[in-house]
């Protein structure tokens, strides 16, 4: 049996029918070939006592993991998320080719041991340090599919377009000068991705404008046109300034001018999309759009709580995913979700179903929608999907005579690392809560993060 193939026996696992007992799952090409409960184990199986389906991570910026942490230190007036973008910008300006694939491979890892198995990217960080592109146009694309192969997560790419520092076309900053694109430019570079891509098993590529502050109708409609099938992630809405700048400039709030003038649908991921009315939760909703939900990011950074209740009972699907990275972790995106919601409405168990586990409603809600934003479908353990599967180890005191729902309310509330081993397509990649490649990994993350120190 060749790696990745294998057969699974799962005391509990939470399948796309549910929790069931005794499941044997057999792995071929990295898919799921067969899925049958109730029976027992057979000579050869590995047995694990409690599986779930890996979680997609919808919207990562992997060079931010370099300043997790440096953040922290209040200036001499009041920090926002345009204070902290100042200090994101000056670490952009100093990473190498090789430190942004050092830190990503290492974060990587890090999303992997905390339930992670795929990655949506959004890549922004294309050009050499004076703003002009690299031989390769893709080198820094590049890069980041290096960086996942290193580690063995899924990958969707999204390369940004980025064009302007603000609504009505405005010229970029010189602080911004690694990011811009024109669209022709745009154009190759986005075949550079799609050639990168096509050695890592299991990737995909899509296409993300950055926000409407950095692209002008003309160039939205344009990106468009160049990605005719494939996810289209774009930021929107995170900040009140965003909101009052877009009124400024064309008379509407961000979200409903994007749904009255794009083709916002399904394929679409609107991240953060913190800062709507009653009418625009209403609407992003029934476009079927994907919330792109960071809430520890958007925590951090002081964004302000995603309208959740109102966008749920609308019939409006969301995913999470890690953003500036200054943490990493499934239960910890969920965690902070539905704490965010108690302490604004002062209530408990808000994103729950009547009578139901608010751990459950949580997971089921970020696998299906990221599983969509990210073109990753079939959904969870099911005949046919990617075989990305986690274990939790049920040593573990909080998961002790605990069953079903209850074991995912453990794990995400509980705060303590409970995960004991990940697979991607049927790859076992951690083993005992670590990473099989982690000393590596790490010590190039460490080499890179002492030289960026230094300058």
């Amino acid at each position: 049996m060749g790696e990745g193939e294998r057969t699974l026996h799962l005391a509990q696992a939470l399948t796309s029918q549910g929790w069931l007992p005794d499941v044997r799952l057999a792995v071929c090409g990295g898919k799921i070939g067969a899925l049958t409960s109730g029976v027992a184990p057979q000579v050869g199986d590995e047995r694990h006592a409690i599986a779930l389906p890996g979680v997609p991570n919808l919207h990562s910026h992997a060079f931010q993991r370099a300043m997790a942490g440096l953040a922290e230190v209040r200036g001499t007036s009041a920090d926002s998320f345009w204070s902290w973008r100042e200090a994101m910008y000056r670490l952009a300006l100093k990473m190498s080719p090789e430190q942004v694939e050092a830190v990503a491979a290492q974060l990587y890892v890090e999303m992997l041991e905390a339930g992670f198995t795929r990655v949506g990217e959004f890549h922004y960080l294309h050009h050499g340090p004076d703003g002009r592109a690299y031989a390769d146009v893709a080198e820094m694309a590049t890069r980041i599919v290096a960086a996942a192969q290193d580690a063995g997560i899924g990958l969707t790419l999204l390369p940004v377009f980025y064009a302007h520092a603000g609504f009505g076309g405005a010229p970029p900053d010189a602080a911004q000068r690694r990011f811009v694109s024109d669209i022709d430019g745009f154009a190759r570079l986005l075949q550079g991705c799609r050639l990168a891509v096509r050695g890592l098993d299991g990737a995909s590529l899509g296409v993300a404008p950055h926000s409407l502050r950095a692209v002008t109708p003309g160039e939205l409609a344009a990106l468009c046109a160049l990605a005719p099938s494939g996810p289209l992630h774009i930021h929107i809405a995170e900040q009140i300034a965003e909101v009052d700048a877009c009124l400024a400039w064309s008379g509407a709030r961000p979200v409903a001018w994007l749904l009255d003038h794009a083709p916002v649908n399904e394929r679409w991921c609107l991240v953060h999309a913190t800062h709507m009315t009653a009418q625009e939760t209403r609407r992003m909703a029934a476009s079927g759009a994907v919330a792109g939900l960071c809430p520890v990011t958007e925590a951090n950074l002081g964004d302000g709580v995603f309208n959740a209740p109102e966008f749920f009972e609308a019939g409006g699907r969301f995913g999470v995913g890690t953003d500036s990275n200054v943490s990493v972790g499934v239960a910890d995106e969920l965690r902070q979700l539905e704490y965010a919601q108690r302490l604004t409405r002062r209530a408990r168990n808000v994103m729950a179903l009547s009578g139901g586990s608010t751990g459950r409603a949580l997971f089921d809600r970020a696998l299906l929608g990221g599983v969509a934003a990210l073109a990753s479908a079939p959904v969870g353990l099911a005949l046919g999907a990617d075989a990305d599967l986690v274990t939790l180890d049920a040593s573990h005191p909080l998961l002790a005579a605990r069953a079903g729902d209850a074991l995912l309310d453990a794990w995400i509330f509980g705060g303590q690392a409970m995960i004991d081993c990940v697979f991607v397509r049927g790859r076992k990649i951690v083993a005992g809560g670590a990473h099989v490649g982690r000393g590596p990994i790490r010590e190039k993350f460490n080499r890179a993060m002492a030289a960026l120190r230094q300058t």
